[in-house]
């Protein structure tokens, strides 16, 4: 499957973290359980029953099973730090941009007459605050990955193939078949 540039996202944010989240699935749970306010909101957080909750949290079960192992990851990780992933996010924002690396197929298109049949291309560029900024706020708005692949298109198309809109004015890029795609702050 390829990968997810809300994933990669949300993990750019997670390299700012100051310190590891808890490990253990009985840490993982008393955290879950004390920022959701309750044992029964973090029952049904993670599709599970709230017995099966408590006894997480007293110790009783250790080995949860993959699913829901994995949930629990994501919902800790989604809550970690708050004001750690705001910080990094709003640098990224304000001052510092992004770096996209990725391997996708581009194709672009010009003036008539000039297209370039897209292929499979290796990139890494820097993008500029206010591209790291629109990919942040409409990952948050609920954007479906097209949405945000079609603001990282806009993001490589001015940076990398019109040299920060210096050259090849007009040009049409296109970012489909997503093999890989790292985000980093």
């Amino acid at each position: 499957m390829a990968d997810s540039i809300g994933d990669s996202l949300d993990r750019a944010l997670e390299s700012a973290f100051t310190r590891r989240p808890p490990r253990s699935a009985q840490a993982q749970m008393k955290y879950l359980v004390r920022q959701l306010k309750g044992t029964r909101a973090a029952a049904q957080a993670l599709g599970i029953s709230q017995r099966t909750v408590e006894r997480y949290v007293k110790g009783q079960l250790k080995r949860p099973r993959r699913d829901l192992r994995d949930r629990m990851e994501r919902e800790v990780r989604k809550r970690w730090q708050p004001q750690v992933r705001a910080k990094a996010r709003k640098k990224a924002a304000s001052t510092d941009g992004l770096i996209v690396s990725t391997r996708a197929r581009f194709g672009f298109t010009a003036a008539p007459g000039t297209t370039d049949d897209a292929r499979v291309r290796d990139i890494t560029q820097a993008l500029p605050p206010d591209f790291a900024d629109r990919l942040f706020t409409a990952r948050d708005q609920g954007a479906t990955e097209r949405q945000l692949q079609r603001i990282a298109a806009e993001g490589l198309a001015r940076m990398y193939f019109r040299a920060d809109n210096t050259r090849a004015h007009g040009l049409e890029v296109e970012f489909t078949d997503v093999e890989h795609i790292e985000i980093e702050l």
